[in-house]
């Protein structure tokens, strides 16, 4: 076994002493890792902005939720697969000499029997220590890494994250003074892994892609039944931003670019009629075409049209013109979490010297 590479900024002897003065006496860290992915973030605050600089980051293609909706197991190979990913996260952790860190694991630690003893694992491995969190917390998570890119103008906002083995979809209404406040959301128990493997990734039929966006529909249901949400849509009163592997693919498609840029991606807007050329486009491809596709490859080859179902199943339900996507979300989301925990320590150490000063002054002379 390796030794630990990370561990708790408490046990990091006298520099841990800074734990609570605020936000940029620290370097944090934000691990999410998916149904399909593991992606860490290591950032800095930024000093005007409020937001951060990231100085380092990582991505890869896990599938640590293969079969698991088969199966209801992590299998060993996917595991080994994840964990070797984990130690280069803990390394660049380590590295940058993070002090406030959190790691996630979403939908296929939820689901799997073995979820909990793969995070035991994983910890006892490369010393990241994993929360596996809910679908709520999830959405959450992802909405508060996505909400600068919400106009000021729009009355209400439809946020959605595709992930791998689940799919958040978030209604929000703006309030008076620019709050931006959740009204209702819903968890779907399926992603472009889980939809994939029911339905089949490489060679898919318009009557497979029919039945795939035919199920979607059925669980987005409720939360239109409960909110209405297509009469807001129909008056034209809605952004609608999305987050997720799926938009972004799609986005970059459209635009034809030489491979992947998240410079020319995040924040982007694209229409509605282009999503739907782009998916028919795709949906008329090889499985190796796709493959050779500069913005899809073989990690989202067998995924990228169970992701195109799910988004159109979202677009039939609430018809907008254009959507805007977002190259951010759950990682962006536990970073700015992190930091808003700094700034309220700091302010409650400051608080408590100020008291403990206070009665300093007041106490009377021996």
């Amino acid at each position: 076994m390796e030794e630990e590479p990370t561990r708790r900024a408490e046990e990091r002897g006298p520099g841990a002493r800074a734990e609570s003065r605020g936000r940029h006496d620290h370097v944090y860290a934000a691990l999410d890792l998916g149904t399909n992915n593991c992606r860490l973030l290591v950032a800095r605050p930024a000093r005007d902005t409020g937001g951060f600089e990231v100085i380092d980051a990582f991505s890869r293609i896990v599938r640590l939720g293969e079969r698991v909706s088969k199966t209801g197991y992590l299998s060993e190979a996917a595991i080994e697969r994840t964990v070797r990913a984990l130690r280069v996260c803990a390394a660049k952790i380590e590295r940058r000499g993070a002090t406030r860190v959190r790691s996630v694991a979403t939908e296929a630690c939820r689901r799997a029997h073995n979820g909990a003893d793969f995070i035991r694992l994983a910890g006892a491995e490369t010393g990241i220590d994993i929360d596996i969190i809910t679908p709520d917390e999830e959405g959450r998570l992802a909405l508060a890494g996505c909400m600068p890119l919400i106009v000021a103008e729009a009355a209400y906002a439809l946020v959605f994250d595709i992930g791998g083995g689940s799919t958040e979809v978030m209604w929000l209404e703006q309030r008076a003074g620019g709050e931006r406040a959740p009204i209702d959301a819903i968890s779907l128990p399926l992603g472009v892994v889980t939809l994939a493997e029911r339905f089949g990734g490489r060679d898919v039929t318009p009557a497979i892609y029919r039945a795939m966006v035919e199920e979607t529909r059925a669980l987005l249901a409720p939360l239109e039944a409960r909110n209405g949400i297509g009469r807001h849509t129909a008056a034209g009163r809605i952004q609608m931003l999305g987050t997720s592997g799926t938009v972004t693919t799609l986005a970059a498609i459209h635009l034809r670019l030489p491979k992947y840029d998240r410079a020319q991606i995040d924040g982007c807007w694209i229409e509605t009629a282009a999503i739907e050329t782009t998916t028919q486009m795709l949906l008329g491809m090889s499985f190796r075409d796709r493959i050779l596709h500069p913005c899809i490859r073989r990690g989202r080859a067998d995924l990228v049209i169970a992701g195109c179902a799910i988004l159109d199943a979202i677009l039939q339900m609430w018809p907008v013109p254009r959507l805007r996507v977002a190259d951010r979300g759950l990682r962006e989301g536990i970073l700015l979490g992190l930091m808003a925990e700094a700034d309220h320590e700091a302010i409650a150490t400051a608080d408590r010297e100020a008291i403990a000063e206070t009665d300093g002054e007041a106490a009377p002379a021996a």
